[in-house]
């Protein structure tokens, strides 16, 4: 199975667009488009039902009181935890593809509602749900995609992992509001097949995102 985009390569640099925040010269960090990239799926096992999607970025410092703050760097070599940036399950196969902006052009504050999803498709709560829980402007569910926004004093450009799961069952066995582990722990049998498309983002302007091989 393969999954690509045309916003960019395997391993190349995720566009601004793309994201939730991107460097300001002034504020450190400014709001972005935060629109979905376009994704695009062949090879697909024949027994395929459904198809799971779930974005995360493998690069979030664990230690959260070092984040964006001055004067300190966050050293390559810190301690990483999983951040969720997607969850999106129920996907019609023979749909092959997601178009550029399908399920999010814009941030909203407070999230974007949830589950249900466009094509019969529902959405879990991304990591934005906790990272805004104490923030009276932004607090909310935070539905499906919302981009990157790395930490602006971090050494290392972060990771985006876009995995497909190719599932012999026709609908993710969740209902309600659902979270990207709870799918992993419902699918975990039901897998047949995946791909993965990895894209790089920084908010640190003295690092350069790493270049498209």
């Amino acid at each position: 199975m393969k999954l690509t985009s045309s916003c960019f390569d395997d391993n190349g640099t995720i566009p601004s667009e793309c994201a939730f925040g991107v460097i300001d010269p002034q504020t450190r960090i400014a709001l972005s488009s935060n629109i979905n990239p376009d994704l695009e799926w062949s090879h697909v096992p024949v027994a395929t039902k459904s198809l799971a999607l779930i974005c995360y970025d493998p690069d979030v410092p664990s230690a959260m009181d070092e984040i964006n703050k001055e004067s300190r760097l966050i050293p390559v070599s810190a301690e990483r935890v999983d951040f969720y940036h997607w969850v999106l399950v129920d996907i019609v196969p023979s749909l092959g593809r997601i178009a550029k902006g399908q399920f999010s052009n814009a941030i909203i504050p407070r999230g974007k509602p949830g589950p249900d999803a466009p094509n019969g498709t529902r959405q879990g709560l991304n990591g934005y749900t906790n990272w805004f829980h104490d923030d009276e402007n932004m607090a909310g569910n935070y539905f499906g995609y919302d981009g990157p926004c790395p930490p602006w004093n971090d050494e290392l450009s972060h990771r985006y992992i876009f995995k497909l799961y190719a599932l012999d069952v026709a609908k993710c066995p969740l209902t309600g509001i659902f979270s990207a582990p709870a799918v992993l722990k419902a699918i975990r049998s039901h897998i047949l097949s995946t791909a993965e498309l990895t894209g790089h983002y920084t908010l640190n302007p003295d690092i350069a995102n790493p270049a498209t091989p």
